[in-house]
């Protein structure tokens, strides 16, 4: 299951763009860990959009970045009504467009990508983490036009919340709700947890075993979120960009855990890890 690999003589467009959307005041650093993830995964260009308190931090946290301020709520969370219409030029440029870390609201990531998914290229892969993905629980067709260009990253709790489901019931049978997700919401479905279930509409389903104890940790899965989409952006398909997106993030978990101890490493450390990883593996 080969990666894309650019050639000696790409430039960044070549290596993709990632549009990173979410964070909240509260929570604007899930935006730089996804948005670095995506960078050292390969993507070429990163664009993040955050709530407007947030940008000129994450400016500087990122000068790698084109940062965009997004209308923010009385609570502090992005106000989707107002939100998308700033993101509609970036939307059918990008080659990912990651949704969700870092926000809590649902209702508002609802309102915020509903009008972007139909301005998507056909190039285009839509990663929805976190509330982005529960978001889809009112709204089940709306990834259908995408023709499974679609990629979900919840976790347990967030996929009964998706499917109105109880958590201990997902956990009983994550392979088998991974398979059932993927098919009703036509997208790949990264189910995590101590073992990450992938699976995607046609029935295919992976399972991986390597993460470690030290990856449940905060911002974990805005990392990982961030691979999916800077190997999306690359080139590999939602399936395989899923896929790798798991083995890196807990084979980086492994180098830490080796190097400084099972637990105690941070989301942040992880990042570094990854292109010493792509260059072993890939």
């Amino acid at each position: 299951m080969p990666l894309p690999q650019p050639g000696d003589d790409a430039d960044k467009d070549d290596r993709g763009r990632v549009l990173v959307v979410g964070g909240s005041k509260q929570v604007a650093g899930a935006v730089l860990l996804a948005g670095v993830a995506a960078l050292r995964a390969g993507a070429g260009k990163l664009q993040l959009a955050t709530v407007g308190s947030a940008a000129a931090a994450l400016t500087i946290g990122v000068p790698e970045a084109l940062v965009v301020a997004l209308p923010e709520s009385r609570t502090g969370e992005i106000a989707g009504a107002r939100a998308h219409s700033a993101l509609a030029k970036f939307a059918g440029t990008t080659n990912a467009l990651l949704i969700g870390p870092g926000m809590s609201s649902d209702r508002a990531a609802h309102v915020l990508m509903a009008p972007l998914v139909p301005r998507l290229s056909d190039a285009c892969v839509l990663v929805l983490d976190a509330a982005a993905a529960v978001a889809l629980a009112g709204d089940v067709p709306l990834l259908r036009p995408l023709d499974g260009r679609a990629v979900l990253t919840p976790h347990a709790g967030e996929m009964a919340s998706l499917l109105g489901a109880d958590k201990h019931d997902v956990e009983r049978d994550p392979a088998g709700i991974a398979r059932s997700a993927a098919q009703q919401f036509s997208a790949v479905v990264a189910l995590k947890g101590a073992e990450t279930y992938i699976a995607d509409p046609d029935g295919k389903l992976f399972r991986y075993s390597g993460g470690s104890v030290g990856l449940a940790t905060s911002g974990s899965g805005d990392t990982l979120a961030g691979i999916v989409a800077g190997l999306a952006a690359r080139g590999a398909s939602p399936l395989h960009a899923a896929v790798w997106g798991a083995y890196l993030h807990g084979a980086a978990g492994r180098v830490l855990a080796r190097r400084l101890g099972p637990v105690g490493f941070l989301a942040r450390e992880l990042l570094d890890e990854l292109p010493p990883l792509l260059r072993r593996l890939s």
